[in-house]
């Protein structure tokens, strides 16, 4: 296998030239199905690695595993070609890559506290695996002063060897919006970071067939505070769209409009209640700022500001419920979202249960038989899920969700019914010209 040491420009500067590395990708998330997908169209050979064989199942089919069909569509090519392959084996994937993409981000316990626990695990089996000669490069959010304090020293311990002597090292951090994911990475301007000359070199030289907008800088933690800023200034947006939105709500306005007359409608401005969007990484940056004795008071706020938004959610269901002469208690109500974990959907269905309200679900992208039997309300269809409903709830902007036939749907509901968009997706024109009481984060309908 070659060697990357004294990788130049020109050793990759073709398909074929580059079909001639391996690269492994560790974490099979978002994020490192984002990498997969990159790697894979430039011409690498790739292998995914993951402990979760769920995951890897979907990932070897290509179906259910990222939420854009269009990655899905590319991943199932180089899978039929043989230029991507998964293994749940890491010593063997990584001990023969020549490339090995870190794409496991920190996580955060029940107090908001990074638990460093699985990217530690996660470091010893690369480290140990890990083959003189080889570029690692960590494309994960570990927060502050960790890519040379917890990932390089637990590296360099377990495997025996030198950063910039015998492996490379470099830091890409990649993070994207869950409301607005990535198509692809060929579009994106990537940071690259590292201490070390040449591994910032050969790391940027490796990039640059991803995509040609890379940025240099060899301070490391100036990397990862730029992440953490991007996110952090994202988050305190996102809550000053939600409390304008709620604003507009009450003083009987449309919150979408007054964008549109600001800012052409800015989908980077919306209110949203992904309460999870941005939230381990805010906490990483105000965990980062309390080690430092420093207060970080408005990145704090907007987080709670943030999470409050799904009970505002709970508020908005029983407001259009009570419009139709009905209680949230025994009302049956179709959400449209992911079943997914640890999501904005599944903390309102659990607020929306708790309260006594009967819940179906519909994913596109999670209809399989084991999802149904492990997630007794995920329904197979949009109308199964929609039957009998009182109330529906749109949680999630996939593209079926925008166009809904409304004409349809009120037939198999109850009479009378009502929709709620906390998306912003529907006009809400539309909707109660079809006779259903309408609600939306941001709309100020009905009110005085």
């Amino acid at each position: 296998m070659p060697s990357v040491l004294n990788l130049q420009t020109q050793d990759l500067d073709t398909k074929e030239k580059r079909a001639k590395y391996t690269v492994s990708i560790v974490g099979c998330g978002q994020i490192g199905i984002l990498y997969a997908d990159a790697f894979a169209e430039a011409g690498y050979r790739v292998t995914c690695n993951d402990e979760n064989p769920s995951l890897l199942k979907r990932l070897t089919k290509a179906k259910n595993c990222c939420t854009n069909p269009e990655v899905e569509i590319r991943l199932k090519k180089h899978i039929d070609t043989g230029n991507l392959t998964t293994s749940s084996v890491r010593k063997n994937t990584v001990s023969q890559s020549d490339i090995i993409v870190l794409a496991i981000n920190i996580r955060m316990d029940a107090k908001k506290k990074s638990d460093t626990s699985e990217l530690e695990a996660a470091y010893k089996q690369v480290g140990a695996a890990l083959k003189q000669g080889a570029l690692l490069i960590y494309g994960g959010i570990g927060g502050f002063g960790s890519t040379e304090n917890l990932l390089k020293e637990i590296i360099e311990n377990t495997s025996g060897l030198k950063e910039g002597k015998d492996f490379l090292l470099a830091y890409n951090p990649l993070h994207f919006s869950k409301t607005h994911p990535v198509k692809s990475l060929n579009n994106m301007e990537l940071i690259i970071a590292s201490a070390n000359q040449q591994s910032l070199n050969i790391a940027t030289t490796v990039l640059k067939t991803l995509t040609p907008k890379v940025k240099q800088t060899n301070q490391v933690k100036l990397a990862e505070l730029a992440v953490l800023f991007k996110i952090a200034q994202h988050d305190t947006c996102m809550a000053l769209a939600n409390e304008l939105a709620i604003f507009c709500e009450n003083a009987g306005m449309d919150y979408f409009k007054v964008q549109k007359l600001i800012s052409e409608g800015d989908s980077n401005f919306w209110p949203t209640i992904e309460e999870e969007e941005n939230q381990k990484e805010t906490y990483l940056l105000i965990e980062s700022a309390e080690n430092l004795n420093a207060k970080l008071r408005l990145p704090l706020l907007s987080r709670q500001i943030n999470e409050e938004m799904v009970k505002h959610a709970i508020n908005l269901t029983q407001e259009a419920l009570r419009s139709c002469d009905k209680s949230l208690r025994r009302a049956r109500i179709a959400v449209l979202g992911t079943a997914n974990q640890n999501t904005a959907t599944s903390t309102y269905i659990k607020s929306a249960t708790a309260k006594g309200a009967k819940i179906t679900l519909y994913d596109p992208l999670l209809t399989k038989n084991e999802t149904l039997d492990t997630t007794p309300i995920l329904k197979r269809s949009l109308s199964e899920t929609v039957e009998g409903a009182d109330c529906l709830v749109i949680l999630t902007g996939q593209e079926q969700f925008k166009r809904l036939n409304l004409k349809k749907l009120k037939t198999v509901m109850k009479s009378p019914r009502a929709l709620v968009d906390l998306i912003g997706i529907t006009e809400p024109e539309k909707v109660q010209a079809e006779g259903f009481i309408y609600r939306g984060i941001g709309r100020g309908i009905d009110k005085p």
